[in-house]
C-alpha cells in the first residue's frame, strides 16, 4: 500500500497569508494611487460619502448587538413566563429585559383596573381595551427598536447619487483634459478616469450595506 503525505490546515494558512497580505498592500496602493490622481471635488465627495459609510456601519454593528440581546431576553422572558402558574407578576418578568416583558405590563396593568373590588362579578368590562394597551405598548416597542433607520434609509438612497455626482465630475474632467493636452492620451484624461470609477465605487459601497439591512 502506498500512503501519501497531505500539507496540514496550519501549513497551508501560513503559505496563504503572506499572498494574502501582499494581495491588501497592492489594492491599499492602488487605492492611495486613484485617490492622488483625483481633485479636490472628487475628494470632497469621497469624504461626504466616508461619513454616510462609517455611521451607517456603526449602526448596522449596533443594532447587530441589539438584536442578539434582545433574542436572549426574550428566550429569558419566555422561560419564565412558560414556568410561573396563572398570569405571573410582570415585576418578575422585568429582570429578563424583553420588549415582550414592557407589552405584558401594559395589558396586565388594564386587566388589573379591570378587576377592582368596584366589579363584583370579576368579569372583563373589555377586552379590546387590554388588546389596545398591549398593541400600543407593542407600537411604542418597535418605534424604539427601529431608532435612526431613517439614516440607514438616507444613505442607501442618497449616496448613490453623491457618487454619480462625482462620477459625472470625473467624465468632465477627462474632456477638460483632452482639451488642454489638444490630443488623445491616457495621460490627460487618467486623473478624471480615476475620479469617475473611485467615486461610483465609494457610493456603492456606501449604499449597499445599509440597502442590505433595510429589507
Amino acid at each position: 500500500m502506498c500512503y501519501g503525505r497531505f500539507p496540514s490546515r496550519g501549513k497551508t494558512s501560513l503559505r496563504e497569508a503572506p499572498i494574502l497580505g501582499l494581495a491588501s498592500l497592492l489594492f491599499v496602493g492602488q487605492l492611495s494611487t486613484l485617490i492622488e490622481q483625483t481633485g479636490w471635488v472628487a475628494r470632497a465627495v469621497l469624504l461626504m460619502l466616508l461619513v454616510f459609510s462609517v455611521v451607517s456601519w456603526a449602526l448596522i454593528f449596533q443594532k447587530l448587538g441589539l438584536f442578539g440581546r434582545m433574542n436572549h431576553q426574550t428566550a429569558q422572558f419566555l422561560r419564565i413566563f412558560r414556568a410561573s402558574r396563572g398570569l405571573p407578576d410582570p415585576k418578575a418578568l422585568a429582570a429578563a429585559g424583553s420588549p415582550l416583558a414592557r407589552v405584558y405590563a401594559a395589558g396586565h396593568r388594564e386587566l388589573v383596573s379591570q378587576l377592582t373590588p368596584g366589579n363584583p362579578h370579576g368579569h372583563l368590562k373589555s377586552l379590546n381595551a387590554v388588546t389596545t394597551s398591549m398593541q400600543l405598548a407593542a407600537a411604542d416597542e418597535v418605534r424604539r427598536l427601529e431608532k435612526y433607520m431613517p439614516w440607514m434609509a438616507t444613505t442607501a438612497s442618497v449616496t448613490p447619487f453623491i457618487g454619480l455626482f462625482g462620477t459625472v465630475w470625473g467624465v468632465m474632467d477627462s474632456f477638460s483634459g483632452l482639451g488642454t493636452a489638444g490630443a488623445a492620451s491616457l495621460r490627460a484624461v487618467a486623473p478624471g478616469i480615476a475620479e469617475a470609477l473611485i467615486t461610483t465605487a465609494a457610493g456603492l459601497f456606501a449604499a449597499i450595506p445599509a440597502l442590505k439591512n433595510l429589507v
